[in-house]
């Protein structure tokens, strides 16, 4: 019987008697992090790290939930369970299970680059690694953050020049934070950004403070400055009072020439909470597994190029993961060229 395995509900340990990131409610919930297609409600217990117990209570509200940290192992039926880093957003975490030696290790979604908020990416010796693939093709390669922030800089002088309000799409949970992180200027936030701007502050986490955008707040407040949105506010009233303003997108599926056409954006910048392609087989290396099981993204073609060009075994594994803090561009992202992964036969999907 394998340590971890698929279920109708999640992702499951039958020897220990709990599920990792579950899309249906269980007893027994092991959270990687706080996005909502990893951290769901119905479940009966929670554990997560410390600083995603407060992001979980703002989006599930009051849930039965242990906070652990990092590398601080619980016993579960006899199994190990011992939450790593994972670099992605504030508080996630790689989830590693241990059982009479056997090590299994669900990423969740990870990121290695250290964007100076998410803790650093661990890489975790194992036999058995479960990781994301969100960008899992050769297209996909990051600039630096810092190169990022500096063009959006430039491009925010630029606006305020000509009197326009810069309106920056940036998923609330992530990379809302790293803008505003890395932004020093005065800024203003859409409520759903503000809300969790103050949940982690009142967790202890030193975030910038961020103004809240009410019905009150005077148009003319706006001209020239900064606001920070997530893309749920698209074509929305909310969005109409920015009038005149310019609107730029962070998402790694702007490395796709033409997704920022299709989101009527005048700027598309490409910044991700996930791994790049490098990135991915980075982390695959350092891990050191016999066998890999590729799960949400292009699921397929990773598995394919780790059989065949890292001579690993590798599969699919089919879950219920989505893509909340990439978005809807994700259609970009489906249209992107076909991997370099060569001729061969595509590895077995381990179905339900």
């Amino acid at each position: 019987m394998p340590l971890i395995e698929y279920s109708d509900r999640g992702l499951f340990c039958a020897r220990g008697d709990f599920y990792i990131d579950p899309w249906k409610p269980v007893p027994r919930a092991v959270i990687t992090h706080a996005h909502s297609d990893h951290a769901r409600p119905g479940s009966a217990h929670y554990l997560c790290h410390t600083l995603s117990e407060p992001l979980l209570r703002l989006r599930l509200g009051p849930v039965s939930c242990q906070a652990v940290a990092w590398g601080s192992p619980v016993l579960m039926n006899g199994v190990s369970v011992s939450l790593h880093p994972a670099g992605h957003v504030i508080g996630s975490s790689q989830v590693r299970v241990e059982y009479k030696g056997e090590v299994w290790v669900v990423s969740g979604d990870y990121k290695l680059e250290n964007d100076g908020l998410s803790g650093v990416f661990e890489p975790i010796r194992c036999h058995t690694f479960i990781t994301e693939s969100t960008f899992g093709l050769p297209i996909y390669r990051w600039q630096p953050q810092s190169q990022v922030f500096s063009a959006v800089e430039d491009w925010i002088g630029r606006n305020r020049a000509e009197g326009l309000t810069t309106v920056l799409y940036a998923y609330s949970l992530g990379k809302a934070q790293r803008l505003i992180q890395q932004l020093s200027m005065p800024l203003f936030a859409h409520g759903a950004v503000y809300n969790v701007q103050e949940a982690l502050r009142a967790a202890g986490v030193a975030v910038p403070p961020v103004e809240w955008i009410t019905p009150e707040t005077p148009k003319e407040r706006f001209k020239g400055q900064v606001v920070i949105a997530p893309p749920s506010s698209d074509d929305s009233p909310w969005l109409r009072r920015f009038i005149p303003y310019s609107l730029g997108i962070f998402s790694g599926w702007m490395q796709v020439r033409g997704n920022v056409r299709r989101r009527n954006a005048d700027a598309g910048f490409v910044l991700s909470d996930h791994a790049d392609w490098d990135g991915l087989l980075t982390a695959v290396r350092a891990t050191g597994a016999e066998q890999v099981l590729v799960t949400h993204g292009f699921q397929s073609a990773f598995s394919r190029y780790l059989v065949e060009r890292e001579g690993l075994v590798a599969a699919e594994l089919q879950t219920a993961y989505g893509d909340e803090e990439e978005g809807t561009a994700a259609s970009g992202g489906a249209a992107a060229p076909t991997p370099d992964a060569g001729p061969g036969t595509t590895p077995p999907t381990l179905n339900p």
